[in-house]
């Protein structure tokens, strides 16, 4: 109300100066539909003096400075009515600026802004941060009273040279590295991989597996002895080399392939690869000088039927089961397969073709690895599960569970099939029974309660119960007799 009312007080008293300076009547004026008949307060002040000062004759000298007196009057009432205002507006902001000014949104608060910026490049931005600057010495000390304080500067300090001290005669103690400490200390630091001359036959034979290639060739050797054919040793003995020799290129592959993760694993983290014992071509060199020569010795000296099975074997462990190790538990199956290849060599290397029998060795071969890998895998998950290998006792461990009891009971049924393919005679059905049914009774018992102890139980039960089949299975032989000796007995009644 204040200010605007008195800017209306000195825009309408200079028009009232105007009308009067050209000799205008105040009541003519002040009633001619001008500003001041819509103003209120001390402009309404001024329209009896005007009228009085008018019919008394007064000049117009005199009439505008009566006008300029009245409104400085109101001028000045009004002022005066506003100074306790003022002044109270005046405190609030006394009191205001001696607040706490930590609250206060400052400059200080935008600081980050100095040292960030964006850049806008191809309809894109870009926001980098420019280093920082390293603060500049302050000298001056703001208080929050305003008050400006020198900090005291420390001086620098001169470095004091110290005078060398008199040479004693005695000998400074010197730390003597023992032999052993040195040896520590240099094994455990990276350094030039070396290949000593005596170490590589043991190297040679963990790349090679040779547990696990002793197995593969002792099947192999016993699906020869069961063929129905005389007994060759020389063929025998060049089938079972190199039957061995291509199981040496398969795990050698094996383990090249599998390094990241048998590092991972306790079972497999000291193999020579992992440790770094030979080179990664060394040993895929290992591998071309045992895979070549085996095939070749399979497929010229004894026959091209076994040298493909011996080349489908490594195709199936090194680029089959490896890779799927990591992707689906079907990699189980296939590694069954690559199991039950070898006695199927033994027999097609001594008949030269593939028949039923052959197919039953394998099948007792492939029924077997079930119980046999499941119990192993079930105590060593936690290893598989740090290698990431998918196998069943990791992810399916009911499947694990039932395909173990599933193929335990199969071994049953693939003993009394023997005699009726006119592999072994009867007594062979009979003879396998007890150790069958333990294996299943073991089985089950893993099926029904799958724990640590019943898993060691059937594992261990399943290393002597197929070299036991198997021995079983060869007394049990089913002789054929040779067409010159079944021709025998013809002639005879003929005569």
């Amino acid at each position: 109300m204040e200010i605007p009312q008195m800017m209306s007080v000195f825009q309408h008293g200079a028009i009232l100066e105007g009308h009067l300076a050209q000799g205008a009547p105040p009541h003519i004026i002040l009633h001619r539909g001008t500003p001041t008949s819509s103003c209120t307060g001390p402009l309404k002040l001024l329209e009896p003096a005007l009228l009085f000062s008018w019919r008394c004759g007064s000049a117009p000298e005199v009439l505008l400075s009566t006008v300029r007196g009245l409104i400085g009057v109101s001028v000045k009432r009004k002022l005066v009515q506003n100074v306790p205002r003022c002044n109270q507006t005046a405190r609030s902001l006394i009191q205001l600026y001696r607040r706490d000014q930590t609250n206060w949104l400052t400059y200080q608060h935008l600081n980050f802004l100095k040292r960030q910026y964006v850049t806008k490049n191809k309809s894109e931005l870009h926001q980098r941060a420019v280093p920082k600057q390293a603060p500049a010495l302050t000298i001056l000390d703001e208080r929050e009273d305003g008050v400006e304080r020198q900090v005291q500067r420390i001086s620098t300090i001169d470095p004091v040279v110290s005078q060398p001290e008199d040479v004693t005669n005695e000998t400074p103690y010197v730390h003597v590295e023992s032999e052993e400490a040195r040896e520590a200390r240099l094994d455990r630091q990276w350094k030039e991989l070396k290949v000593n001359v005596t170490d590589l036959p043991d190297i040679y034979a963990r790349l090679a597996k040779v547990k696990l290639t002793a197995l593969v060739v002792t099947t192999a050797a016993a699906g020869f002895a069961m063929a129905p054919v005389p007994f060759d040793p020389l063929l025998f003995f060049v089938s079972c080399l190199g039957t061995g020799l291509a199981s040496c290129t398969a795990n050698s592959i094996n383990q090249y392939f599998e390094v990241p993760f048998d590092s991972n694993m306790n079972r497999t983290k000291n193999r020579p690869l992992v440790r770094g014992q030979i080179s990664p071509l060394h040993a895929v060199s290992f591998a071309l000088a045992c895979g070549v020569p085996g095939v070749a010795l399979l497929t010229l000296a004894v026959n091209p039927l076994t040298g493909f099975l011996g080349a489908l074997n490594i195709f199936l462990y090194t680029c089959c089961y490896t890779p799927l190790k990591r992707l689906s538990i079907s990699n189980t199956w296939v590694g069954a397969i690559v199991g039950a290849i070898p006695p199927v060599m033994g027999w097609t290397a001594a008949t030269g073709c593939l028949e039923p029998g052959a197919l039953l060795l394998g099948g007792f071969l492939y029924s077997w690895q079930f119980p046999h890998f499941n119990a192993l895998s079930w105590n060593l998950k936690e290893d598989y599960s740090r290698g990431g290998y998918r196998m069943m006792s990791v992810t399916h461990p009911g499947m694990c569970q039932r395909v173990a009891l599933r193929h335990s009971v199969g071994l049953i049924g693939l003993s009394a099939l023997a005699p009726v393919l006119d592999v072994t005679t009867w007594t062979f059905p009979l003879i396998s029974l007890p150790i069958n049914l333990y294996i299943s009774y073991l089985a089950f018992r893993f099926y029904h309660k799958g724990n640590r102890n019943n898993a060691r139980k059937l594992f261990f039960c399943s290393l002597w119960h197929l070299p036991m089949l198997l021995l079983l299975a060869l007394t049990c032989k089913k002789p054929r007799r040779d067409p010159e000796d079944a021709a025998l007995p013809s002639a005879s009644l003929a005569s």
